[in-house]
């Protein structure tokens, strides 16, 4: 129930926009129509020719000869459409200019017609779901536009033709100037290739490096061995180091003398000779010749020794005549000594062609990834050349092959087909489209109008946007309620409380005179300042009738008008303005002689001559004791004030009376202008009584009880004017 609810206020909202901007919608909505009327006026009936183009991907001979990518129709992205494309090349300036030379077609002057003009009358259509072109072309003439269709779509399947075989061509061209240049950079790419292999001494890099992982782990075995059986020489050489007392040289040494025969001969002697010594010095003193002779042989053969030692080892020093007389079994031990030496050397030797040989593969191992990556990119740059190569050669041999087709990818499947009646202009079309259009046009400046209009519209938004208590609502008056009324025959008039108490505006300034007598509990406001936001908004029609209203009730009142920029009370009461509230203050006029008596229990001060400045008039200490004797003598006094926006004099004002009642007009004042005002009245303090909302129109209202009101207001106007008690 509540969202049927809302969809009827929605509704009404719309209508009453539509209300509010009916007239310029409609003026658009009209002149929209009467175009598409006299366009349809205007159009001629005329002959239709129709034709229609396949348009395939391949052309049909590139297809058999498996030649499929020459010529083959392709967008350029993924929205793009070759069927589009192809309507493009039939549209385009230069097929219309041979169809128009060819045909010699001419305007209704007698001139050329132009390409351009040609095209418009021209309608290409991509028939859905199809690789099919359609091509429609009216005129008057049935011969030449039958002739027109016919003809753009010769020129079209020649033109595609010939572009085929020209980019045939000038792709041939093009793939026979890169070969040469492609083969060019083969050959050079093998020359460095092998330069490569050549400066590196690679045959297969994958089998080298295997084969130097392999080695170097055989190495490494090797030297393991090797270096066990060194540590092995070097023990058992020190162990005969010390067995027999000699170094490794000494034992070389001496085995080279035990060897020797010389030495051992002259050793030999040099024993015998002292075996003789020692026997003859045992009988003989030493001083005995046969001592001496023995002692010196001894000598010689002691020097001739020594020389023989000298001459096999190169020094006498080094081994003594003890060691020349080793036994069987020190020689054999210094024998097994010097092998274990020339061992450990021929295994430190060993030891270090292994190491020479490991470091060596190490550091080819090193090299080698460079290597493969060196090579793995020159093979690349061959393989890459090559490919391109032989992908030229063969693209070359398709393109000659290609060259000597005379297809395209478009055939003609239906000639210029030319209806036998002459069509109609679809006028009902055209209207139909013009009426849509005059409406998507008059929405669009309904749309428009209502942005740009920043007034406020409706009673709710007044509302929100004050944010004041709502002290009174306001209906407009129009001449079908002042009719129902009976109280009038003349125009509107202002003074509705007084001329036209029966309407339901008189009947809102009594429920605004009510409300503002229950404002306040303890005692009512006596001096009212009365304003707006804005110029226009009725604030001095809603002076006169709140006083009026007060009036009727017996109340004393005293309506001033303080407006001294635009005074309009003394035209409401049809007074004259000769002298009235400037004059008082200025002492130029007495108010007992200036105020004036409209009605019973109502007085009228008009505002007098325009002074050069009123604002200071009105913030005077003059007017500040005008209004203590105004309040003291009457009671209520209304003052109708100049709007907010327009100056300091109704703030000024409002800071002397009771309070500010403020007047609000729907379609007048605009939001940026009512912030302003509710801004001016908050900075300075007023006492803001609330708002009076005028002029609304209570069929524009979506509360029910603007409706309930206006019918209650009707059967109240219409009844008879005897005693019928409400």
């Amino acid at each position: 129930m509540e969202s049927r609810e809302t969809i009827d206020l929605d509704f009404h909202k719309l209508w009453c926009i539509f209300e509010r901007r009916w007239l310029p919608a409609t003026a658009i909505f009209n002149c929209v129509v009467l175009a598409s009327v006299g366009i349809t006026f205007f159009q001629k009936a005329g002959f239709q020719s129709e034709g229609k183009i396949l348009i395939k991907k391949n052309n049909q001979t590139s297809a058999l000869t498996g030649l499929a990518e020459i010529g083959q129709l392709e967008g350029l992205d993924l929205k793009s459409s070759p069927i589009s494309t192809e309507i493009e090349v039939i549209r385009s300036i230069p097929l219309l200019e041979k169809t128009i030379s060819l045909l010699n077609l001419k305007d209704e002057k007698g001139e050329s017609v132009k390409a351009e003009e040609l095209a418009k009358q021209i309608k290409f259509k991509a028939i859905p779901s199809t690789d099919v072109i359609q091509i429609n072309y009216e005129g008057n003439n049935p011969k030449e536009v039958g002739a027109v269709v016919e003809q753009l779509m010769k020129l079209y399947i020649e033109n595609n033709v010939i572009s085929n075989k020209t980019a045939t061509v000038a792709a041939g061209d093009f793939i026979a100037k890169q070969l040469p240049i492609i083969e060019g950079k083969v050959r050079q790419s093998e020359i460095i290739m092998r330069r490569f292999k050549e400066r590196n001494q690679i045959v297969v890099l994958d089998e080298e490096s295997k084969t130097a992982v392999a080695i170097l782990k055989e190495l490494e075995g090797k030297i393991s061995d090797t270096q066990a059986a060194l540590a092995d020489a070097n023990t058992r050489s020190i162990s005969l180091r010390n067995k027999i007392g000699m170094s490794s040289q000494e034992a070389t040494q001496v085995d080279s003398l035990n060897r020797s025969t010389a030495v051992q001969k002259v050793l030999e002697e040099f024993q015998q000779v002292e075996n003789q010594l020692a026997a003859e010095q045992s009988r003989f003193l030493p001083t005995h010749p046969t001592i001496k002779n023995l002692q010196n042989k001894r000598d010689a053969l002691k020097n001739l020794l020594d020389k023989r030692v000298e001459d096999s080892v190169g020094s006498s020093k080094v081994v003594t005549t003890e060691n020349l007389q080793t036994g069987v079994i020190k020689q054999q031990l210094s024998l097994d000594l010097v092998k274990s030496e020339v061992e450990s050397s021929a295994l430190i030797s060993r030891l270090q062609e292994l190491s020479a040989t490991q470091i060596a593969y190490k550091n080819r191992l090193n090299v080698l990834p460079r290597l493969e990556q060196e090579q793995r990119e020159l093979q690349r740059r061959l393989e890459a050349s090559q490919s391109t190569y032989q992908t030229l050669l063969k693209k070359l041999q398709e393109v000659r092959v290609a060259e000597n087709q005379t297809t395209g990818n478009a055939r003609i499947i239906q000639g210029a087909f030319v209806s036998s009646k002459p069509m109609s202009s679809q006028k009902i079309i055209i209207l139909a489209l013009g009426s849509l259009l005059g409406i998507l046009l008059a929405t669009g400046t309904i749309v428009i109008l209502e942005v740009r209009d920043k007034s406020i519209k409706r009673l709710q938004d007044a509302k929100e946007v004050f944010g004041f208590t709502l002290l009174g609502v306001i209906p407009a008056i129009t001449k079908k309620s002042l009719a129902k009324s009976q109280d009038s025959e003349w125009g509107i008039p202002q003074l509705i409380v007084k001329d036209t108490p029966r309407l339901p505006a008189a009947q809102a300034y009594q429920m605004l005179q009510a409300n503002l007598k229950f404002i306040s509990s303890d005692k009512p406001p006596s001096v009212i300042v009365v304003t707006s936001s804005v110029p226009q908004e009725g604030k001095s029609t809603i002076s006169a009738n709140l006083a009026t209203s007060m009036a009727q009730l017996g109340k004393r009142v005293l309506l001033v008008d303080a407006d001294m920029h635009h005074s309009s009370q003394h035209h409401i009461w049809s007074l004259m303005n000769t002298a009235g509230l400037s004059d008082v203050l200025v002492g130029q006029a007495e108010f007992n002689t200036t105020v004036n008596e409209v009605m019973t229990n109502l007085n009228v001060l008009s505002a007098g001559a325009i002074p050069p400045n009123p604002l200071a008039l009105l913030d005077s200490k003059r007017m500040a004791a005008l209004i203590e004797q105004f309040a003291a003598t009457y009671d209520c006094v209304i003052i109708d004030a100049p709007p907010v926006t327009l100056g300091a004099d109704a703030l000024t004002l409002g800071q002397m009376a009771d309070g500010v009642l403020l007047v609000a007009r729907p379609g007048v004042v605009s939001f940026n202008s009512a912030n302003a005002a509710k801004e001016s009245l908050m900075r300075s303090q007023q006492n803001v009584l609330g708002i009076v909302v005028n002029g609304i129109a209570v069929e524009n209202e979506v509360d029910s009880y603007f409706y309930y009101s206006q019918e209650y207001s009707e059967q109240r106007v219409s009844r008879p004017k005897i005693g019928i008690r409400e």
